[in-house]
């Protein structure tokens, strides 16, 4: 059984390894956070060089808009990908994803909400 840690660090790797492969781009920095039945997944540093181009040449909220409906597009669409990895790491279902990304400063945030709480062991403490 996995501390609360290393599920947090294995939804790291595997949604960074996703942004890479899925998205073209891996995040500068992401931290995961379980938080009982909720897994939040904070990524910076995402935005393609094409993506950032688009905002700044577009009208501000029309750049914005477009980034952000085809995100989620694109996060949708991945979903029947996303739904096994979690439940590898996690030993739950995923019952909803929630997704938003700035433009302004390029953090993405992923909310998955899962069937039930994940079962870990406490961690050794020091």
């Amino acid at each position: 059984m996995k501390t609360q840690g290393e599920i947090e660090a294995a939804a790291c790797e595997a949604f960074s390894r996703f942004e890479l492969e899925y998205m073209g781009r891996g995040p500068k920095d992401i931290h995961a956070y379980l938080i009982d039945d909720l897994l939040v997944v904070r990524l910076r540093g995402v935005l393609t060089a094409a993506e950032q181009q688009l905002v700044r040449t577009l009208p501000a909220e029309k750049g914005r808009d477009l980034l952000k409906q085809v995100r989620t597009q694109l996060i949708e669409t991945a979903r029947p990908l996303l739904e096994p990895i979690v439940r590898d790491i996690t030993g739950s279902n995923v019952v909803s994803l929630h997704h938003d990304i700035s433009t302004v400063t390029g953090e993405e945030i992923v909310i998955l909400t899962l069937d039930k709480p994940p079962s870990f062991r406490a961690s050794r403490g020091k």
